[in-house]
């Protein structure tokens, strides 16, 4: 093949993919309630198919944990929405509150020769910004409540058809057996990863709201349940948790408390992400660290806080198809984990 053959391939790909993502990119209302579908259903299906052992009806199975589904969404929406409406309604006070500690700052600054002004702490710093921001975070994921009805019908239809599907797919793709094998490791892993992930994320979130509520916090329970949720995010979902918290209880508990609930963040989110998780999880899905905050960046540009949450797994599905791809192989390793890649040579 000559250069400017292969160079016009090249330039017809990257237009392909250009398309592509403007495509995804503006089919975003509806890819996401399907991606929020496959994300339930995934973590639903262990919990079918253990009824399932029970000789219980594949239906009745559904029909339960829907039921469980509902009652948990409904909790959730309870709890989120009256906090999101109090915390939105106090955030001029608590502005208020924050520019007070603010002018202390500047004259405590102005003790060693620092000057500072109030007017250039609040151009960079504007506190009714930073805790509507948040306040703005939460309206949307409770937003997302309004497709609920959608998310739910098609996860149920994913959950009753999920047993048939793999010999559909067996019947359907070519090469079926190197195939179903790629299918079933990655329905493997992204169970694994689901299942490991939502109960570090409980057992983050369980002491955190614990202590919160022990020293009287305002919304603790919104920030338990937030810790949780964003803590699907990889890396970055922690740190976001413990910021609005932390700001909260520097304006109502004063600095040492405010240093307290950091620690406590930082602690929890130490033994839980670098200690526990890593022994039960391992490598996890064989992504290397660099590839998962990438794809972070990545998928949460595609589809918003969704393709932040399912980042991971759609980065394992482009991984595994390229992995069966003679031409798109070798960037499948790019993105494996280094250490896979050793054991490989070894």
């Amino acid at each position: 093949m000559n250069q400017p053959t292969s160079i016009r391939q090249g330039l017809v790909t990257a237009a392909a993919l250009v398309v592509l993502l403007a495509g995804l990119k503006a089919a975003t209302p509806i890819l996401i309630p399907f991606l929020m579908s496959m994300f339930i259903a995934i973590i639903a299906s262990p919990i079918v198919n253990f009824l399932s052992r029970f000789r219980i009806p594949r239906v009745v199975s559904v029909f339960l944990v829907l039921l469980l589904i509902i009652c948990v969404v409904l909790l959730l929406a309870g709890v989120v929405g009256s906090s999101i409406s109090d915390f939105r309604s106090s955030i001029p006070s608590y502005r208020e509150q924050l520019l007070v500690h603010l002018a202390g700052l500047v004259d405590f600054a102005a003790r060693f020769d620092i000057d500072l002004s109030m007017r250039v702490v609040t151009d960079y710093f504007d506190p009714g910004i930073i805790l509507g921001l948040f306040a703005n975070t939460l309206t949307g994921l409770s937003g997302a409540a309004a497709n609920i009805f959608i998310i739910l019908l098609v996860a149920i239809f994913m959950l009753l058809e999920a047993d048939t599907m793999p010999q559909r797919l067996h019947d359907a793709i070519h090469n079926p057996d190197v195939r179903m094998s790629q299918v079933s490791k990655f329905l493997k892993a992204v169970n694994s990863y689901i299942a490991v992930k939502t109960l570090v994320s409980l057992f983050t979130a369980i002491p955190i709201t614990i202590v919160l509520s022990l020293l009287d916090l305002d919304y603790a329970i919104l920030w338990g349940i937030l810790a949780f949720l964003l803590n699907y995010i990889p890396n970055v979902g922690s740190l976001i948790a413990a910021v609005p918290p932390v700001l909260l209880a520097l304006l109502q508990l004063g600095p040492s408390h405010s240093l307290a609930v950091a620690g406590l963040y930082v602690g929890v989110n130490l033994v839980m992400g670098n200690i526990v998780e890593p022994r039960i999880m391992g490598r996890g899905l064989g992504l290397s660290s660099l590839v998962v905050v990438l794809s972070l960046i990545f998928w949460g540009w595609l589809f918003g806080s969704v393709g932040m949450l399912l980042s991971v797994p759609l980065t394992m599905i482009i991984k595994i198809g390229l992995e069966s791809s003679n031409s798109g192989h070798w960037f499948s390793r790019i993105l494996s984990h280094p250490d896979d890649l050793k054991k490989e040579r070894s």
